[in-house]
């Protein structure tokens, strides 16, 4: 675990950005200002920002158990929401159990296996094992649920740790923590500036039957301002050139706004707002970190590509 200078001096600015937010907020509310949603928000951002600062700076098995835990609440909240047949809940098991099996592959820096692990092998054995349970109405249906899951609330979320697996020397300005940093803030930051754009200057509606409140203008805003945090803080972070920098950040603009608007179908298909009240004013983890579905893993392959890195250990 390596915490580099820069990554250092980024995170003291973010802190400070934070908590100078919440004084200012704090002053609007003595002030009788309607911001109390707002306030309830930053506090969670920052006890966010504060979990995985603490997490990634002790010791790289706290580092895993962090992303490890988050994974299994999404996978838990997800359960929650997704209606499955009696019968299934042996077969959950199995689900469950692919948490710490896959990060302990990714521990032991097996990426080729991870790339297998979920969407080959734990599909083939809960495949067999709803089978082995004879109960064949609703079979597909619980199957395609089921796999689904998986793939987003442990899988996808596998690829924050999946950083750790690229050597330190391909990014010697922020080593692995930053590459961490920089992906989850840009995702995070990115879905604040869709809210914000949104809020001030949406008319048009960009999925009216899916988001009614996206907006192109909160898509286009969210956009610009991901790619101005990449091209200012990417050079901090990262090893990338000013040119990766603003095509990664326009890119994490669009697919973190696909990444939303994909998790928002699920709950309008279950019909419901938020996927649980776990994090103040965001909702539950798939509501915060839904955008990290599609992010974290381009990133990762985008970084990776960017750099000529090979990642292909099996055993």
């Amino acid at each position: 675990m390596v915490i580099t200078p820069s990554v250092k001096s980024g995170l003291i600015w973010l802190y400070g950005i934070l908590l100078g937010a919440i004084v200012i907020l704090k002053i609007l509310e003595l002030k009788k200002k309607e911001v109390d949603n707002y306030l309830i928000r930053a506090r969670s951002f920052f006890w966010i920002v504060v979990f995985f600062t603490i997490a990634f700076i002790i010791n790289l098995p706290i580092a895993f158990f962090a992303i490890a835990l988050l994974s299994y609440l999404a996978l838990k909240e997800y359960f929650s929401l997704i209606p499955t047949r009696r019968a299934d809940r042996r077969v959950l098991f199995w689900a469950y159990l692919s948490i710490p099996v896959q990060f302990y592959i990714i521990y032991l820096h097996w990426a080729t296996m991870f790339y297998l692990f979920i969407p080959l092998y734990v599909f083939l054995i809960i495949s067999v094992r709803m089978v082995t349970l004879g109960e064949t109405e609703g079979f597909l249906k619980s199957l395609a649920t089921i796999q689904y899951g998986l793939m987003t609330s442990v899988y996808s979320f596998g690829y924050l740790a999946m950083f750790f697996t690229i050597p330190a020397y391909y990014n010697p300005r922020g080593s692995n923590i930053g590459l961490i940093f920089f992906i989850l803030l840009a995702t995070i930051l990115n879905d604040f500036a869709q809210m914000a754009c949104g809020k001030l200057f949406g008319k048009h509606k960009i999925t009216p039957k899916v988001s009614p409140n996206k907006t192109w203008e909160g898509f286009l805003g969210g956009i610009i301002i991901s790619t101005l945090f990449a091209v200012l803080a990417a050079p901090s972070l990262t090893s990338l050139s000013v040119r990766a920098s603003a095509f990664a950040g326009f890119f994490l603009g669009i697919v973190g706004f696909l990444g939303d608007i994909t998790m928002s179908a699920v709950k309008r298909d279950m019909q419901v707002k938020d996927t649980s009240n776990l994090i103040p004013g965001h909702g539950g983890i798939l509501d915060r970190f839904d955008s990290l579905i599609f992010t974290a893993p381009l990133f990762f392959h985008f970084f990776v590509f960017v750099n000529g890195i090979t990642i292909t250990r099996v055993f």
